[in-house]
Formats: structure tokens, sequence, C-alpha cells
């Protein structure tokens, strides 16, 4: 089911640094990264707690993404905090372009909005632009990804195939699995590991809950 805990083993020894508190933070591996390392961050919410921090450690730049109306928001009202290297887009990546219906939380205090219709969910989904990662890319002029962090709510299991078929490399993909949404959770985790694994990626690390496991590609 769903809740199942997905036993991940390490698969590469790399050294590893958490980035970000404790609710919003991933573990990387910081000593591939330095200024001009290109870092594209999906999921932002309220918390840039992962993208300071490595924006601290390295110097590098990121490029924050998110449609959800109150994460749009929550940018505006902190821009004169945000660091000078932190450049947000609000759209969201999808498997194709264009507005798509986007949920969000029946709860106010919570923010994620997600594709996918949950339970607490609002009936009414409202429309927010989305893009392919490869149009992604080729807007920002990028044609290397040194990490790709990604807390898009369960979008994730449509979102890594495409990103793995777009023929764009990147070198360490951090993913907060939300394998809970999921009746077959257990099996699409199963899945998307394997095929993360074919295509050359490792996991590197695993979070305390087993939720932010992080792959790196040692070809790249």
């Amino acid at each position: 089911q769903g809740n199942d805990v997905v036993v991940r083993e390490i698969q590469e020894k790399v050294r590893v640094v958490w980035l970000g508190n404790r609710y919003g933070g991933f573990f990387a591996a910081t000593q591939f990264l330095n200024k001009d390392s290109v870092v594209f961050s999906f999921g932002i919410g309220e918390d840039i707690s992962f993208d300071t921090d490595l924006i601290k450690l390295t110097g590098c730049s990121i490029q924050g993404f998110d449609p959800t109306p109150k994460s749009i928001r929550w940018i505006e009202q902190n821009k004169a905090n945000l660091p000078d290297t932190f450049y947000f887009h609000s759209y969201g990546i999808d498997v194709k372009n264009g507005n798509t219906v986007f949920y969000l939380p029946e709860n106010e205090n919570y923010i994620s909005g997600s594709t996918m219709k949950k339970e607490q969910m609002k009936k009414q989904g409202i429309s927010v632009p989305m893009k392919k990662f490869r149009s992604i890319c080729e807007s920002l002029k990028k044609d290397y990804i040194d990490v790709v962090k990604m807390d898009i709510e369960g979008s994730e299991y449509s979102v890594i195939p495409d990103i793995l078929s777009s023929g764009i490399k990147v070198k360490q993909i951090l993913i907060e699995f939300h394998h809970r949404f999921f009746d077959d959770g257990f099996e699409k985790n199963k899945n998307i590991i394997s095929l993360l694994n074919r295509s050359g990626y490792k996991i590197f690390a695993v979070s305390d809950s087993l939720e932010e496991v992080s792959f790196i590609n040692l070809n790249y």
C-alpha cells in the first residue's frame, strides 16, 4: 500500500550535506557544485531554506518554480530578503506545456497545491501555467543541469520519465516522494527508482523520513 515504508539502499557512496530545515530540506553532494552550477528547484511553497543554504555554501544561482498562488504571494512579499541569485518563475513543471488544472488544499493553513485531486483538496481546481522540462531548459538557455530538486506533490511519477527522455543531462536529482498519496505508491516508487537506475542514477542519500531521496549520475 501507499504507506508501506520503501526500503532504499544507498547505491553510491559520496559525501553528503543536508541543506535546508528539517521539513524542507534535502541531501546534496555539494562537492560537485560551485558558483557556476545550474540548479532548478521545483516546488517552493513558502520555504526556500534548501535554496538559501545551497547558495550560501556554493555561491550558485537557483531557478525556483512554483505556480501556487500562495507561493507566488509569499515570494512577492519577501522579495527584499531573497538571495540575489535566487530567480523565481511562477509556473510549474508538467509533461506538457500550457495551462493545467491545479487543486489547492481545503485547509487554508496548508500551501501545497497539486495536479492530483486528492482528499483534503478543494473540489474546484484553478488554472495554472506549466511547462515541460525541455521547454524550461530551452527558455532559460540551459543544456546541462547540475541539480534538479523536486517537491511537486505526487507529479514526480509522471515528470521524472519526461526529464529522463528530454535529452538534457542532469547530474543530481533530489526528489521528495509522495507515494503516500497513492494506493499503489509502493509500486510507483519501485518502478521510478528502477527507471532512474537504468538511466544511470544511483541513490546516494535518503532522509530520516525516507521521503527525500537523492540520486546522482556520475557519468555526467
